[in-house]
């Protein structure tokens, strides 16, 4: 299993979504607003953005899990909604999960069903 992290363009958010929901196999998506800065956007010297606020930008982190064969066809998924081609498009990480535990029952695995 994987965990994905991406750190979109807030303003991208709806055409991610989108996306995601076209993927038939994609359990569930989190999604959070976050604020940071990376080499070239969001530092106070870069840009008199309104949207930069104490030298950060904000954002928008979108996560979720998914098994290992699903793994190009988000990653894809995301980066085709979420780019502009511009600086600050943003990054997608990718983690190893070793185990999910459904709260609800209790019920562990190695598969998100």
């Amino acid at each position: 299993m994987k965990e994905i992290k991406a750190i979109i363009r807030d303003h991208r958010l709806d055409a991610v979504l989108d996306a995601l929901h076209t993927h038939p196999e994609l359990p569930g998506v989190t999604v959070t607003n976050v604020h940071g800065f990376g080499r070239t956007v969001g530092r106070p010297d870069a840009a008199s953005d309104a949207s930069i606020q104490f030298g950060t930008v904000r954002m928008t982190k979108v996560e979720c899990v998914i098994n290992d064969d699903q793994l190009d066809s988000v990653i894809e998924l995301i980066q085709q909604a979420a780019h502009t081609g511009q600086p600050g498009d943003g990054k997608i990480a990718v983690y190893d999960v070793r185990e999910i535990v459904q709260i609800r029952t209790g019920m562990r695995g190695t598969r998100v069903n």
